[in-house]
Protein backbone atom coordinates (compact mmCIF):
# COMPACT_ATOMS: atom_id res chain seq x y z
CA UNK A 1 0.00 0.00 0.00
CA UNK A 2 1.38 3.40 -0.98
CA UNK A 3 2.19 5.74 1.90
CA UNK A 4 0.64 8.83 0.38
CA UNK A 5 0.34 11.21 3.35
CA UNK A 6 3.31 12.99 4.89
CA UNK A 7 2.95 14.19 8.48
CA UNK A 8 5.35 17.01 9.28
CA UNK A 9 6.11 18.39 12.73
CA UNK A 10 6.84 22.09 12.33
CA UNK A 11 8.73 24.70 14.28
CA UNK A 12 12.18 23.09 14.06
CA UNK A 13 15.26 24.79 12.65
CA UNK A 14 16.75 22.74 9.82
CA UNK A 15 20.53 22.69 10.15
CA UNK A 16 23.30 20.41 8.96
CA UNK A 17 24.72 19.20 5.65
CA UNK A 18 22.88 17.93 2.57
CA UNK A 19 24.17 16.79 -0.81
CA UNK A 20 22.31 17.75 -3.96
CA UNK A 21 21.73 14.91 -6.42
CA UNK A 22 21.91 14.92 -10.20
CA UNK A 23 19.35 17.05 -12.00
CA UNK A 24 16.10 15.30 -12.89
CA UNK A 25 15.42 17.78 -15.68
CA UNK A 26 18.82 17.00 -17.18
CA UNK A 27 18.73 13.22 -16.69
CA UNK A 28 15.49 12.82 -18.67
CA UNK A 29 16.77 14.29 -21.97
CA UNK A 30 20.13 12.54 -21.47
CA UNK A 31 18.34 9.17 -21.30
CA UNK A 32 16.41 10.08 -24.46
CA UNK A 33 19.65 11.13 -26.20
CA UNK A 34 21.14 7.70 -25.56
CA UNK A 35 18.67 6.38 -28.15
CA UNK A 36 20.54 8.27 -30.89
CA UNK A 37 23.35 5.72 -31.04
CA UNK A 38 23.52 1.96 -31.44
CA UNK A 39 25.55 1.11 -28.36
CA UNK A 40 25.76 1.44 -24.58
CA UNK A 41 26.02 4.85 -22.92
CA UNK A 42 26.64 5.41 -19.20
CA UNK A 43 25.01 8.25 -17.28
CA UNK A 44 26.25 8.90 -13.74
CA UNK A 45 24.54 10.65 -10.81
CA UNK A 46 21.05 9.88 -12.09
CA UNK A 47 18.53 10.44 -9.26
CA UNK A 48 16.27 7.53 -8.29
CA UNK A 49 12.88 9.11 -8.91
CA UNK A 50 9.46 8.18 -10.25
CA UNK A 51 10.02 10.29 -13.36
CA UNK A 52 13.32 8.53 -14.04
CA UNK A 53 11.58 5.15 -13.74
CA UNK A 54 8.90 6.36 -16.16
CA UNK A 55 11.51 7.41 -18.72
CA UNK A 56 13.29 4.10 -18.21
CA UNK A 57 10.04 2.32 -19.01
CA UNK A 58 9.59 4.44 -22.14
CA UNK A 59 13.01 3.62 -23.62
CA UNK A 60 12.76 -0.05 -22.61
CA UNK A 61 9.42 -0.27 -24.44
CA UNK A 62 11.27 0.93 -27.55
CA UNK A 63 13.79 -1.92 -27.27
CA UNK A 64 16.57 -0.37 -25.21
CA UNK A 65 18.13 -2.33 -22.34
CA UNK A 66 18.58 -0.31 -19.16
CA UNK A 67 20.50 -1.16 -15.99
CA UNK A 68 20.39 1.10 -12.93
CA UNK A 69 22.87 0.46 -10.12
CA UNK A 70 22.88 3.00 -7.31
CA UNK A 71 22.87 6.27 -9.29
CA UNK A 72 24.57 4.98 -12.44
CA UNK A 73 22.41 4.15 -15.46
CA UNK A 74 23.56 2.30 -18.57
CA UNK A 75 21.40 2.47 -21.68
CA UNK A 76 22.03 -0.06 -24.46
CA UNK A 77 20.04 1.08 -27.48
CA UNK A 78 21.69 -1.21 -30.03
CA UNK A 79 18.47 -3.22 -30.42
CA UNK A 80 16.00 -0.35 -30.75
CA UNK A 81 12.91 -1.81 -32.43
CA UNK A 82 9.91 0.36 -31.58
CA UNK A 83 8.66 3.85 -32.35
CA UNK A 84 5.53 4.10 -30.15
CA UNK A 85 5.94 4.25 -26.35
CA UNK A 86 3.00 2.92 -24.28
CA UNK A 87 0.15 5.31 -23.55
CA UNK A 88 0.17 4.72 -19.78
CA UNK A 89 3.80 5.89 -19.54
CA UNK A 90 3.51 8.86 -21.87
CA UNK A 91 0.41 10.22 -20.14
CA UNK A 92 2.20 10.04 -16.77
CA UNK A 93 4.99 12.43 -17.72
CA UNK A 94 5.36 15.17 -20.27
CA UNK A 95 9.12 14.63 -20.65
CA UNK A 96 8.42 11.28 -22.33
CA UNK A 97 7.81 13.34 -25.49
CA UNK A 98 11.59 13.93 -25.58
CA UNK A 99 12.09 10.56 -27.29
CA UNK A 100 10.41 11.89 -30.46
CA UNK A 101 13.49 13.73 -31.72
CA UNK A 102 15.83 10.75 -31.24
CA UNK A 103 13.28 8.35 -32.77
CA UNK A 104 12.85 10.54 -35.85
CA UNK A 105 16.62 10.77 -36.27
CA UNK A 106 17.31 7.09 -35.66
CA UNK A 107 14.20 5.25 -36.88
CA UNK A 108 12.72 7.74 -39.37
CA UNK A 109 9.33 7.79 -37.63
CA UNK A 110 7.71 8.20 -34.23
CA UNK A 111 4.16 7.75 -32.90
CA UNK A 112 3.63 9.35 -29.50
CA UNK A 113 0.47 9.98 -27.52
CA UNK A 114 0.05 13.56 -26.42
CA UNK A 115 1.91 13.75 -23.09
CA UNK A 116 0.71 14.33 -19.53
CA UNK A 117 2.47 15.39 -16.32
CA UNK A 118 1.76 18.01 -13.66
CA UNK A 119 -1.44 20.03 -14.16
CA UNK A 120 0.28 23.42 -14.08
CA UNK A 121 -0.72 24.72 -17.50
CA UNK A 122 -1.23 23.91 -21.16
CA UNK A 123 2.45 23.46 -22.10
CA UNK A 124 1.71 22.85 -25.78
CA UNK A 125 3.97 20.72 -27.96
CA UNK A 126 3.53 22.90 -31.04
CA UNK A 127 7.08 24.28 -30.86
CA UNK A 128 8.50 20.74 -30.91
CA UNK A 129 6.44 19.92 -33.99
CA UNK A 130 7.31 23.21 -35.68
CA UNK A 131 10.98 22.30 -35.33
CA UNK A 132 10.54 18.77 -36.67
CA UNK A 133 8.56 20.08 -39.63
CA UNK A 134 11.32 22.59 -40.41
CA UNK A 135 13.77 19.68 -40.53
CA UNK A 136 11.64 17.90 -43.12
CA UNK A 137 9.37 15.66 -41.03
CA UNK A 138 5.75 15.10 -42.01
CA UNK A 139 3.47 15.63 -39.01
CA UNK A 140 0.02 14.18 -38.46
CA UNK A 141 -2.10 14.65 -35.34
CA UNK A 142 -5.24 12.56 -34.95
CA UNK A 143 -6.87 10.56 -32.19
CA UNK A 144 -4.61 12.06 -29.55
CA UNK A 145 -1.52 10.61 -31.27
CA UNK A 146 1.30 12.64 -32.81
CA UNK A 147 2.81 10.89 -35.83
CA UNK A 148 5.99 12.10 -37.45
CA UNK A 149 7.99 10.54 -40.26
CA UNK A 150 10.79 11.42 -42.64
CA UNK A 151 12.07 9.82 -45.83
CA UNK A 152 15.81 9.37 -45.40
CA UNK A 153 17.64 11.83 -43.14
CA UNK A 154 16.27 14.97 -41.61
CA UNK A 155 17.62 18.14 -43.23
CA UNK A 156 19.13 21.04 -41.32
CA UNK A 157 17.27 24.34 -41.42
CA UNK A 158 16.60 27.50 -39.44
CA UNK A 159 14.10 27.15 -36.57
CA UNK A 160 12.78 30.15 -34.65
CA UNK A 161 11.07 29.38 -31.34
CA UNK A 162 8.27 31.78 -30.42
CA UNK A 163 9.08 31.04 -26.77
CA UNK A 164 12.42 29.70 -25.45
CA UNK A 165 10.95 26.31 -24.58
CA UNK A 166 13.39 23.97 -22.85
CA UNK A 167 11.73 20.79 -24.09
CA UNK A 168 11.44 22.01 -27.68
CA UNK A 169 15.06 23.16 -27.72
CA UNK A 170 16.21 19.77 -26.44
CA UNK A 171 14.03 17.75 -28.81
CA UNK A 172 15.03 19.73 -31.90
CA UNK A 173 18.70 19.67 -30.88
CA UNK A 174 18.65 15.87 -30.63
CA UNK A 175 16.83 15.49 -33.95
CA UNK A 176 19.28 17.84 -35.66
CA UNK A 177 22.41 16.10 -34.33
CA UNK A 178 22.44 13.64 -37.24
CA UNK A 179 20.50 15.73 -39.77
CA UNK A 180 21.95 16.55 -43.17
CA UNK A 181 23.50 20.02 -42.95
CA UNK A 182 23.34 22.84 -40.42
CA UNK A 183 20.45 23.62 -38.08
CA UNK A 184 20.11 26.98 -36.36
CA UNK A 185 17.75 27.23 -33.38
CA UNK A 186 16.95 30.89 -32.70
CA UNK A 187 15.50 32.08 -29.38
CA UNK A 188 16.68 28.78 -27.91
CA UNK A 189 16.30 28.04 -24.20
CA UNK A 190 19.45 28.87 -22.21
CA UNK A 191 18.96 26.67 -19.13
CA UNK A 192 21.93 24.73 -17.67
CA UNK A 193 20.14 21.53 -18.68
CA UNK A 194 20.46 22.59 -22.33
CA UNK A 195 24.22 22.98 -21.88
CA UNK A 196 24.42 19.58 -20.18
CA UNK A 197 22.62 17.87 -23.06
CA UNK A 198 24.83 19.64 -25.62
CA UNK A 199 27.94 18.47 -23.75
CA UNK A 200 26.69 14.86 -23.80
CA UNK A 201 25.83 15.03 -27.50
CA UNK A 202 29.26 16.46 -28.29
CA UNK A 203 30.91 13.62 -26.36
CA UNK A 204 28.95 11.29 -28.65
CA UNK A 205 30.42 13.03 -31.69
CA UNK A 206 27.78 15.70 -32.36
CA UNK A 207 28.74 19.24 -33.34
CA UNK A 208 26.61 21.52 -31.18
CA UNK A 209 27.73 25.09 -30.56
CA UNK A 210 26.17 28.00 -28.67
CA UNK A 211 24.49 26.07 -25.85
CA UNK A 212 23.58 28.53 -23.10
CA UNK A 213 22.96 31.34 -25.61
CA UNK A 214 19.81 32.21 -27.61
CA UNK A 215 21.39 30.86 -30.83
CA UNK A 216 22.21 27.16 -31.18
CA UNK A 217 24.15 25.87 -34.17
CA UNK A 218 24.09 22.14 -34.89
CA UNK A 219 26.12 20.74 -37.77
CA UNK A 220 24.73 17.30 -38.45
CA UNK A 221 27.05 14.27 -38.47
CA UNK A 222 26.60 10.85 -40.09
CA UNK A 223 26.34 8.94 -36.83
CA UNK A 224 26.99 9.19 -33.11
CA UNK A 225 28.91 6.89 -30.79
CA UNK A 226 28.00 5.88 -27.22
CA UNK A 227 29.63 7.84 -24.42
CA UNK A 228 29.72 8.43 -20.65
CA UNK A 229 28.52 11.52 -18.83
CA UNK A 230 27.88 12.81 -15.30
CA UNK A 231 24.64 14.74 -14.76
CA UNK A 232 24.89 18.30 -13.47
CA UNK A 233 23.62 19.01 -9.92
CA UNK A 234 19.89 19.68 -9.60
CA UNK A 235 19.51 23.45 -9.21
CA UNK A 236 15.84 23.14 -8.21
CA UNK A 237 16.64 20.67 -5.44
CA UNK A 238 19.50 22.93 -4.30
CA UNK A 239 17.14 25.91 -4.31
CA UNK A 240 14.54 24.02 -2.27
CA UNK A 241 17.14 23.29 0.42
CA UNK A 242 18.25 26.94 0.34
CA UNK A 243 14.69 28.12 0.95
CA UNK A 244 14.09 25.58 3.73
CA UNK A 245 17.24 26.72 5.55
CA UNK A 246 16.23 30.37 5.36
CA UNK A 247 12.53 29.78 6.07
CA UNK A 248 13.13 27.73 9.23
CA UNK A 249 15.83 30.16 10.42
CA UNK A 250 18.28 27.28 10.29
CA UNK A 251 21.62 26.75 8.57
CA UNK A 252 22.37 24.27 5.78
CA UNK A 253 25.69 23.50 4.13
CA UNK A 254 24.59 22.43 0.65
CA UNK A 255 27.12 20.30 -1.20
CA UNK A 256 27.29 19.61 -4.96
CA UNK A 257 25.73 22.83 -6.21
CA UNK A 258 26.76 25.11 -9.07
CA UNK A 259 26.49 28.63 -7.65
CA UNK A 260 25.90 30.22 -11.05
CA UNK A 261 22.82 28.03 -11.58
CA UNK A 262 21.05 29.37 -8.45
CA UNK A 263 22.06 33.05 -8.73
CA UNK A 264 18.49 34.40 -9.10
CA UNK A 265 17.36 32.63 -5.93
CA UNK A 266 20.53 33.57 -4.06
CA UNK A 267 19.84 37.23 -4.90
CA UNK A 268 16.23 37.05 -3.65
CA UNK A 269 17.11 35.25 -0.42
CA UNK A 270 19.86 37.79 0.27
CA UNK A 271 17.40 40.61 -0.42
CA UNK A 272 15.00 38.96 2.05
CA UNK A 273 17.67 38.96 4.78
CA UNK A 274 19.13 35.45 4.57
CA UNK A 275 22.88 34.87 4.70
CA UNK A 276 24.39 33.09 1.69
CA UNK A 277 28.03 32.00 1.56
CA UNK A 278 29.39 30.43 -1.61
CA UNK A 279 32.27 27.95 -1.87
CA UNK A 280 33.73 25.81 -4.66
CA UNK A 281 30.86 23.45 -5.49
CA UNK A 282 28.93 24.24 -2.31
CA UNK A 283 27.17 26.98 -0.34
CA UNK A 284 25.84 27.69 3.13
CA UNK A 285 22.46 29.34 3.63
CA UNK A 286 21.23 30.53 7.01
CA UNK A 287 18.88 33.03 8.62
CA UNK A 288 18.55 34.27 12.21
CA UNK A 289 15.26 36.14 11.91
CA UNK A 290 12.05 36.35 9.89
CA UNK A 291 12.64 37.03 6.23
CA UNK A 292 11.63 40.34 4.69
CA UNK A 293 9.08 40.60 1.89
CA UNK A 294 10.39 40.58 -1.70
CA UNK A 295 8.86 40.79 -5.17
CA UNK A 296 9.50 37.97 -7.63
CA UNK A 297 8.76 37.52 -11.34
CA UNK A 298 9.39 34.14 -12.94
CA UNK A 299 11.17 34.14 -16.29
CA UNK A 300 13.05 31.72 -18.51
CA UNK A 301 16.70 31.22 -17.49
CA UNK A 302 18.68 33.20 -16.43
CA UNK A 303 15.63 34.75 -14.76
CA UNK A 304 13.95 33.46 -11.60
CA UNK A 305 12.86 29.85 -12.26
CA UNK A 306 9.18 28.94 -12.27
CA UNK A 307 10.12 25.67 -10.54
CA UNK A 308 11.19 27.68 -7.44
CA UNK A 309 8.15 29.95 -7.28
CA UNK A 310 5.97 27.76 -5.04
CA UNK A 311 8.71 27.02 -2.51
CA UNK A 312 9.64 30.70 -2.18
CA UNK A 313 5.99 31.67 -1.79
CA UNK A 314 5.75 29.24 1.12
CA UNK A 315 8.32 31.17 3.16
CA UNK A 316 7.13 34.58 2.00
CA UNK A 317 3.83 33.77 3.75
CA UNK A 318 5.56 34.50 7.09
CA UNK A 319 7.82 37.32 5.89
CA UNK A 320 7.67 40.87 7.23
CA UNK A 321 5.63 42.97 4.82
CA UNK A 322 3.83 42.38 1.54
CA UNK A 323 5.35 40.33 -1.29
CA UNK A 324 4.26 40.11 -4.90
CA UNK A 325 4.86 37.00 -7.01
CA UNK A 326 4.19 37.13 -10.75
CA UNK A 327 4.14 33.88 -12.74
CA UNK A 328 5.09 34.45 -16.38
CA UNK A 329 5.87 30.89 -17.49
CA UNK A 330 2.83 28.72 -16.65
CA UNK A 331 -0.71 30.06 -16.39
CA UNK A 332 -1.93 27.64 -13.72
CA UNK A 333 0.86 27.50 -11.18
CA UNK A 334 -0.77 28.96 -8.08
CA UNK A 335 -2.65 25.81 -7.04
CA UNK A 336 -0.56 25.67 -3.86
CA UNK A 337 -1.93 29.07 -2.74
CA UNK A 338 -5.32 27.81 -1.43
CA UNK A 339 -3.49 25.04 0.46
CA UNK A 340 -1.14 27.56 2.06
CA UNK A 341 -4.21 29.62 3.00
CA UNK A 342 -5.52 26.61 4.95
CA UNK A 343 -2.40 26.99 7.08
CA UNK A 344 -3.17 30.65 7.79
CA UNK A 345 -1.43 32.37 4.89
CA UNK A 346 -2.90 35.61 3.55
CA UNK A 347 -2.69 35.29 -0.25
CA UNK A 348 -4.76 37.06 -2.91
CA UNK A 349 -4.56 35.95 -6.55
CA UNK A 350 -5.21 38.30 -9.46
CA UNK A 351 -4.52 36.73 -12.84
CA UNK A 352 -0.87 35.78 -12.95
CA UNK A 353 0.04 37.70 -9.78
CA UNK A 354 -0.15 36.67 -6.13
CA UNK A 355 -0.09 39.24 -3.35
CA UNK A 356 1.19 37.74 -0.09
CA UNK A 357 0.62 39.65 3.14
CA UNK A 358 3.09 38.22 5.63
CA UNK A 359 1.67 36.74 8.86
CA UNK A 360 3.63 36.00 12.06
CA UNK A 361 3.33 32.24 11.64
CA UNK A 362 1.55 29.42 9.84
CA UNK A 363 -0.36 26.66 11.63
CA UNK A 364 -0.41 22.96 10.82
CA UNK A 365 -3.42 21.77 8.82
CA UNK A 366 -4.71 19.13 6.40
CA UNK A 367 -3.50 20.09 2.92
CA UNK A 368 -3.36 18.51 -0.53
CA UNK A 369 -0.35 18.43 -2.88
CA UNK A 370 -1.46 19.14 -6.45
CA UNK A 371 1.85 18.81 -8.32
CA UNK A 372 5.58 18.24 -7.83
CA UNK A 373 6.73 21.74 -6.84
CA UNK A 374 3.53 22.43 -4.87
CA UNK A 375 4.34 19.36 -2.76
CA UNK A 376 7.83 20.75 -2.04
CA UNK A 377 6.24 24.09 -1.15
CA UNK A 378 3.85 22.46 1.32
CA UNK A 379 6.69 20.54 2.98
CA UNK A 380 8.59 23.84 3.23
CA UNK A 381 5.58 25.59 4.77
CA UNK A 382 4.94 22.67 7.15
CA UNK A 383 8.52 22.81 8.44
CA UNK A 384 8.05 26.48 9.36
CA UNK A 385 4.54 26.08 10.82
CA UNK A 386 3.38 25.54 14.39
CA UNK A 387 2.07 22.04 15.05
CA UNK A 388 1.55 19.11 12.67
CA UNK A 389 0.70 19.33 8.99
CA UNK A 390 -0.78 16.39 7.07
CA UNK A 391 0.15 16.65 3.37
CA UNK A 392 -1.96 14.33 1.21
CA UNK A 393 -1.02 13.08 -2.28
CA UNK A 394 2.63 13.48 -1.32
CA UNK A 395 3.63 10.93 -3.99
CA UNK A 396 4.08 13.94 -6.33
CA UNK A 397 7.21 14.70 -4.29
CA UNK A 398 8.81 11.42 -5.33
CA UNK A 399 8.78 12.54 -8.96
CA UNK A 400 11.48 15.13 -8.28
CA UNK A 401 13.25 14.58 -4.93
CA UNK A 402 15.19 11.47 -3.94
CA UNK A 403 14.90 10.46 -0.27
CA UNK A 404 13.77 14.00 0.60
CA UNK A 405 12.54 13.16 4.08
CA UNK A 406 15.60 11.07 4.92
CA UNK A 407 18.05 13.83 4.07
CA UNK A 408 16.04 16.45 5.96
CA UNK A 409 15.65 14.12 8.97
CA UNK A 410 19.44 14.15 9.35
CA UNK A 411 19.20 17.93 9.63
CA UNK A 412 16.56 18.01 12.38
CA UNK A 413 13.26 17.56 10.53
CA UNK A 414 10.59 15.27 11.97
CA UNK A 415 8.24 13.74 9.43
CA UNK A 416 6.70 10.40 8.63
CA UNK A 417 4.52 8.83 5.95
CA UNK A 418 1.17 7.14 6.47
Amino acid sequence: MELNTLIVEGGRKISGTVRVGGAKNSSLPLIAAALLTAGTSTIEDVPRLKDIETMRGVVEALGARVIMEDNVMTVDSSCLNGNEPPYDLVRAMRASFLVMGPLLARMGSAHIFQPGGCAIGARPIDLHLKGFAALGAEIDMSGGVVKAKVDGRLKGDRVYLDFPSVGATENIMMAAATADGRTLIENAAREPEIVDLANFLNKMGARVRGAGTPMLRIDGVEELAPSSHTVIPDRIEAGTFMIIAAGTQGSLYIDNVVGEHVKPLEAKLSEAGAHVETFEGAMRVSADRRLKAVDVTTMPYPGFPTDMQAQLMAVLCTSEGTSQVTENVFENRFMHAPELSRMGANIKISGRTAIIEGVPNLTGAQVNATDLRASAALVTAALTAEGETHIHNISHLDRGYENFEGRLAKCGARMRRE
